[in-house]
């Protein structure tokens, strides 16, 4: 199978690729053509062994021409730099939409998979599953700080809703940290507010808990879905299903001999930054259902046994 594939080199994505090209399957692999915004980017594609399309997720009649000639889309590019470092998740949230709508067009009526990264949702006082974050509020409903988030929840049920129009669609639903050496995401930004601060913080009385995948595991569960996701599915990867923030804490001031404190939470945004919005909500996950349905089964470290590895904390 022809494979598209934005974010490619990401952090994800530099997972996936492999997985697809070759992942110890005894059926072979796939070929990769992978969307490349940067030389850097485009030679890390083709030292993996894809072809590479130069672009980016503004570049619509590329993103178009790409998915036309492929045998199926897996769609994680984000922009992460306008999202969280500009903090304009509205903006990246609609550009996101508008590039998803340029891939799935030609797309239609071809049987062939399109499969989204998106996030596992928050279902109030108990664990999510893959039957939550369907109904979504009116953006009129919602909180301004909240609404970009609900923006790419409803690029993710336009996705799904791509069923309709003849395009195996589905969608995989990533926990708040894809883990592993070389992550540069929410627990390397959260030990690094502990060096800048002094303290191993954790938001509040530390009890709200994240769920947690390694990117290897993620990256298998996105060819799992290219190869075998009925239309309209909804794949939830993840391996631990709710981590509390204090146990992630304890992890951190252990290793960079710092103590491990509560950060109340009208100072969590001075000694957080933006990933307080991240910590604010208990949000544990299941893939009990993505598990029962389909061959996957997580197979790397969990969460706190990765971090005490020590990767996390070479400088």
């Amino acid at each position: 199978m022809r494979v598209f594939v934005t974010g490619a080199s990401g952090w994800i994505g530099s997972a996936v690729v492999p997985a697809l090209i070759d992942g110890g399957h005894i059926d072979g692999g796939h070929q990769v053509v992978g969307l490349a915004r940067s030389e850097a980017s485009a030679d890390a594609l083709a030292k993996a062994g894809a072809e590479v399309v130069r672009g980016s997720l503004e570049d619509l009649d590329t993103l178009r021409a790409a998915a036309a000639e492929a045998d199926g889309v897996i769609h994680l590019a984000f922009d992460h730099e306008v999202a969280f470092a500009q903090g304009d998740f509205m903006a990246a949230a609609e550009a996101d939409r508008t590039a998803v709508e340029a891939m799935a067009a030609p797309l239609a009526d071809t049987g062939k998979p399109f499969v989204l990264a998106s996030g596992t949702p928050v279902a109030a006082g108990r664990v999510a599953t893959e039957r939550d974050g369907h109904d979504l509020p009116p953006l009129d409903v919602v909180p301004p700080e909240a609404a970009g988030m609900v923006v790419r929840m409803a690029t993710a049920e336009y996705v799904l809703g791509l069923a309709d129009r003849g395009v195996r669609s589905s969608v995989v639903r990533l926990p708040r940290t894809n883990h592993g050496e070389g992550d540069h995401g929410f627990i390397a930004t959260w030990i690094q507010a502990a060096r800048d601060k002094g303290t191993a913080g954790y938001y509040g009385d530390g009890t709200n808990r994240w769920p947690a995948v390694h990117r290897l595991d993620s990256a298998h569960m996105f060819r799992v879905a290219l190869e075998s996701a009925p239309a309209g599915s909804t794949l939830h990867a993840v391996a631990d299903e709710g981590v509390a923030l204090r146990d992630i804490a304890e992890v951190i001031g252990r290793h960079l001999n710092l103590p491990v404190v509560s950060i109340p939470v009208e100072e969590a945004q001075d000694h957080f930054g933006w990933l307080t919005m991240v910590m604010a909500a208990d949000q544990p996950a299941s893939s009990a259902l993505t598990r029962e349905q389909f061959d996957w089964q997580p197979t790397q470290p969990g969460l706190l046994e990765d971090i005490d590895k020590g990767h996390y904390f070479r400088q």
